[in-house]
């Protein structure tokens, strides 16, 4: 027998033998030893007999020789108890990765045939009490509720109604207040890729949070125009005014462009109705207003105040008609999101009671919360539509009596990419429980006959308002779909008691109806060249993802994506969503957007982080910022204000970890100056004109101030943002987003640094760059020409940092995206016009190496 004590018995030895020695000790059988006496003494000869049969008694007493061998017997039946208690590994652990599964567990039929009786017997529960396994169980009474229990463990986040599903299969992180999936516990980042590029991946969005205002037309539409984007289309335009496509725009300060940048945002008008002109009427009775914000107009106006926002005037004729909109925001900034639209509520209201013309009406705008009202599902890549034809299962009185819909349901499945539909399309339609027609069926495009097989061009349906139409937008329908009316169990006894067991089931009239809404989505850049970049090869056109966003009602999150999981769609986290948007060259928020509150925010939890790491590490095995010059400073947050040549700000965090503060004072005019600036962000579709139009002018501060001073006057606000800023305040504390393009070796990372290049090194690298090319696929060439300087260079010299970067898998290099400083990119645009770079040339350091290589900079358009 083993040691009863293993580990004491024979000192320092490794786990893998002690195990391996109780096996063997589990495994041992028994053995009587004889004493000398009872031995005979033929036993020990060594003498073979050929007539061995011979003396052996014809019968055997049954008890007696049961009698004789009970030790035997014993130790032998003890010897298999053992060796069936010391097994270590189940039937399902067994088994090859791939056809693991968590259900085995409580499934036998989940297990290959050859091992469900071994499964079966280790599933029995009466062995388990046996073998003195089971566990200790509490009372019926004592017993906590399974629901209970979920709800006491989301007492600080919460939880989509996907999450335990997800948490199955991803690994989980507290982010934004809810309990998300970053990443798939699988190696799965080069699939989900190739997902997003020839498959479909899918991503649960139902974290994202809706605003619903409800008003009078024009008087929405100055409130989106008083805290939205300036650059590009307003989201009151006539293309987004009918309904039938989405806006994807930034919110701001309500009159405060370019500052108080918020984040992006995307904004849904409810659809006019499909036989007039006219929108569709208001419901009398609104009901599900969580929190909502009244304003009423007053009837008395003060004299001598000019209005904050400019209201056009409201015909005579006509009255302006109550409409509904939709404002989509990212969970890190719904909270400002949310107040933004009250305060430019406000000032609406206020600037309408100050015009005569309206000084006898009065105007009500409702301002709601629907955090918990939608489930959200991101399905991209160029097979996304076929699997949402495959999964879902439109209403026959939807295809029968909407010929648009009919149209464009029938091309949906030979549509080769989503991105053949004009950009954000919106389509509406209500389709039957997917329960009812699990498991679904992929959908195929058409390849024509047999004989000549062919894809045929799918005919694209246009957006209009009766494509739009969803039952989605009523409040009370979507109270009522909350809970189904049938759970699955007995959805599942129905087709039971199918002639086909497991047939898909007809919907009768108890079943439900679920409107959805279809929202086409692309991350793409603009189809605009930077002019700036002509002759440079690396400059070409990012690839493009695209695919659909489908919005349902709250309690159908896990019906729906069974069915469209069953598809063959990957799942992603926050990790793929990510990287697809660095492949596509757009920026993701909020890691990609410096100079707003949600990125410090990001920055903050992701240095904390990086710094546990780093700190974990032995000091021989992490990086030492002291030998490497960065002594001074934060080596794991980006200093945009040393960009802008500003002086740090030192919080009360920093002067808690023993920060030193200076014991001088600096000029009090100096500081009362940079004081004055204030760090943003310039973006949108039309920054690169504005900054061309800009650098034209010999005082490129005064162009950029006149440029942002258009912008708000045809918006019919203010001419200045701010008293204070003067034309020089505000070019100081500007940035904007750039792509960072490596033209050889170079794969930076989130937090790598961009230089200025001198004139010496620009000179040495065009020098270098192109003997490269005229040597280029001669042997034993080792030269590295992308690489500029070996060592860290000043702080002076910074003119921005990588946001998001790493090695792009449909380039085949490096790619990233940062921000600069846009009096330092001037600088840099000026140097290379003069050098003939044939780009603006900068060289960039990773943030835990010394080596400077040369990298290309564009100015990113963003919607």
């Amino acid at each position: 027998m083993p040691p009863k004590r293993p580990i004491e018995a024979q000192g320092d030895v490794s786990g893998r033998q002690r195990k391996k020695q109780k096996m063997d000790g589990a495994r041992t059988i028994a053995v009587q030893h004889a004493s000398g006496s009872t031995v005979p003494a033929a036993s020990t000869s060594n003498a073979v007999r050929f007539d061995s049969m011979k003396g052996l008694p014809g019968s055997i007493d049954v008890d007696k020789f049961a009698e004789s061998r009970a030790f035997e017997i014993k130790a032998m039946q003890e010897a298999m108890k053992n060796a069936r208690a010391g097994s270590t590994h189940r039937a399902w652990q067994e088994l090859p990765r791939h056809l693991r599964r968590r259900a085995a567990s409580h499934d036998v039929r989940r297990v290959p045939l050859r091992m469900r009786e071994k499964s079966r017997s280790e599933m029995d529960p009466m062995r388990r009490k046996v073998l003195g396994r089971s566990l200790p169980k509490r009372g019926k009474m004592r017993r906590e509720a399974r629901g209970v229990t979920f709800l006491r463990r989301q007492e600080n986040k919460k939880w989509l109604e996907s999450h335990l599903w997800h948490a199955k299969r991803m690994k989980m992180e507290n982010m934004w207040g809810y309990r998300l999936a970053v990443h798939p516990t699988e190696k799965s980042f080069r699939p989900s890729h190739r997902a997003s590029v020839h498959g479909a991946i899918l991503h649960d969005a139902s974290y994202y949070g809706t605003v619903e205002l409800k008003g009078l037309e024009h008087v929405l539409k100055a409130i989106l125009g008083s805290c939205c984007d300036l650059q590009g289309q307003s989201p009151a335009a006539k293309r987004f005014l009918t309904g039938t496509r989405a806006c994807e725009t930034a919110v701001y300060g309500a009159n405060a462009y370019p500052f108080d940048y918020v984040g992006p945002v995307t904004i849904i008008w409810q659809p006019l109705a499909a036989t007039t002109s006219g929108p569709l009427p208001a419901k009398a009775a609104e009901e599900g207003l969580d929190k909502s914000v009244s304003k009423r107009k007053r009837k008395t106006s003060k004299k001598g105040k000019e209005p904050a926002v400019a209201v056009p005037p409201v015909p005579t004729t006509v009255d302006s008609s109550p409409r509904t909109v939709w404002v989509r925001a990212h969970p890190s900034i719904f909270a400002e999101v949310l107040s933004v639209f009250q305060l430019a509520t406000s000032l609406a209201l206020d600037s309408l009671r100050s015009l005569p013309e309206h000084a006898d009406k009065t105007y009500e705008v409702h301002v709601t919360d629907l955090r918990d009202a939608f489930n959200i599902f991101e399905i991209m890549g160029p097979k996304a539509s076929q699997v949402i034809k495959g999964a879902l299962t439109p209403l026959h009185a939807d295809i029968n009596k909407r010929p648009e819909f009919k149209e464009f349901w029938s091309s949906l499945s030979d549509l080769q990419t989503s991105g053949s539909v004009p950009s954000n399309m919106i389509v509406g339609f209500t389709i039957m429980d997917p329960r009812l027609n699990f498991p679904p069926k992929n959908a195929k495009p058409h390849t024509g006959n047999d004989v000549f097989p062919s894809i045929s061009a799918p005919q694209i349906s246009l957006p209009t308002t009766a494509l739009a139409q969803s039952a989605l937008w009523d409040g009370d329908l979507r109270s009522r779909l909350k809970e189904p009316r049938f759970k699955k169990k007995e959805i599942d006894a129905r087709k039971a008691q199918h002639d086909i067991p497991g047939a898909a089931l007809k919907a009768t009239p108890s079943d439900d109806r679920i409107p959805v809404l279809l929202i086409q989505r692309s991350l793409a850049q603009p189809a605009s060249a930077d002019p700036s970049l002509p002759s440079q090869p690396a400059q070409s056109p990012s690839p493009s993802i695209h695919g659909w966003t489908l919005l349902l009602p709250a309690g159908w999150s896990m019906p729906a994506l069974t069915s469209l999981l069953y598809t063959g769609t990957r799942v992603g986290g926050q990790r793929e969503r990510a990287h697809q948007a660095l492949e596509a060259g757009v920026p993701c928020f909020p890691r990609d957007m410096p100079a707003t509150p949600a990125y410090d925010t990001y920055a903050r939890a992701r240095a904390a982080a990086d710094r546990a790491t780093w700190a974990k590490k032995p000091p021989a095995k992490r990086v030492s910022w002291e030998k490497m010059g960065l002594g001074v400073g934060d080596p794991w947050r980006a200093d945009w204000r040393g960009v802008l040549g500003l002086p740090a700000e030192h919080t009360d965090e920093e002067e808690d970890e023993g920060d030193a503060v200076p014991t001088q004072r600096e000029d009090a005019a100096a500081q009362g100056k940079d004081t004055a600036v204030q760090p943003w962000l310039l973006r949108g579709p039309a920054t690169r004109a504005i900054l061309a139009r800009a650098a034209t002018l010999f005082n490129p501060a005064a162009g950029l101030h006149s440029e942002l001073t258009t912008l708000r006057t045809a918006r019919h606000i203010a001419p200045v943002a701010r008293a204070r800023v003067d034309a020089d305040t505000l070019f100081r504390g500007a940035l904007v987003q750039v792509r960072v393009v490596f033209g050889g070796r170079g794969c930076p990372t989130e937090g790598a640094v961009a230089y200025k290049v001198s004139d010496a090194e620009a000179a040495a690298w065009r020098r270098a760059d192109e003997a490269r090319r005229r040597i280029r696929g001669r042997a034993g060439e080792e030269s590295d020409e992308a690489e500029i300087s070996q060592g860290i260079p000043d702080a002076e010299e910074i003119v921005g940092y990588v946001t998001s970067g790493g090695f792009s898998l449909s380039r085949g290099r490096g790619h990233a995206l940062g921000a600069v400083s846009i009096a330092r990119y001037f600088e840099l645009q000026t140097q290379a016009e003069k050098l003939r770079l044939g780009g603006i040339l900068v060289k960039v350091r990773d943030r835990q190496g010394v080596v400077c290589r040369a990298a290309f900079v564009e100015v990113l358009e963003t919607s």
